[in-house]
């Protein structure tokens, strides 16, 4: 890859995440809101900003990164992802107690609750997950992996549609659509490799 290019796709990447969170900052509405809950917001932000950047770690799409480098910093940009989510949770659990509760339990009015709050559980699910990735063997821990991803995909994207908040809309459906495509064309890309890594063993000969 030429240097052009590699720092083409940087640019880019950082892009994506840091301009939606720019536009964020212009808001009007945070100005009706404490330091905390704004904290706590732009966590949220950060978090999914970061589901962009793992699933191009996994399959190798960012440049400058050895394959063992690759995975070494989808497991530490996972531990950054994990505490983001813990701000963002506890922010407004310590601002708006009453709400997170509601959500917690699945009876919050408002219609993006529940899809947070699965996403939640489904991050703090992989990190537990990937204590115990010897035990599981690395076939049986990339397929639960990849489902649980799928769920943290599927439920942030959706979370952050459909909050009316301090995202500016074009961007904030910019990055909505970077992390669902960057994930689908990856698990995709993973499916195949399983496929034809038990085709493989299936043959004649193989065992």
């Amino acid at each position: 890859m030429t240097p052009v290019r590699a720092a083409l796709i940087w640019a880019a990447l950082v892009a994506a995440i840091c301009v939606p969170i720019a536009l964020a900052t212009t808001s009007d509405l945070l100005q009706w809101r404490g330091t905390l809950y704004i904290l706590a917001g732009f966590a949220g932000i950060f978090a999914l900003g970061l589901l962009l950047v793992q699933p191009l770690l996994v399959a190798g799409y960012l440049p400058g990164f050895s394959a063992y480098r690759a995975r070494r910093a989808h497991h530490w940009t996972g531990g950054v992802l994990v505490t983001a989510v813990v701000v963002h949770v506890g922010g407004l659990w310590i601002t708006s107690p009453p709400d997170m509760l509601d959500a917690l339990a699945f009876v919050s009015p408002t219609p993006f609750s529940p899809f947070g709050v699965i996403a939640m559980w489904a991050i703090f699910a992989v990190a537990l997950l990937a204590a115990f990735r010897r035990r599981l063997g690395l076939r049986r821990f990339r397929i639960v992996h990849m489902a649980l991803a799928a769920v943290i995909v599927v439920g942030t994207v959706v979370h952050a549609a459909l909050i009316e908040g301090t995202m500016e809309t074009v961007s904030k459906a910019s990055l909505c659509l970077l992390v669902f495509g960057a994930a689908a064309k990856v698990m995709a890309d993973l499916v195949r490799r399983l496929r034809a890594a038990s085709r493989r063993q299936a043959l004649p000969g193989s065992h």
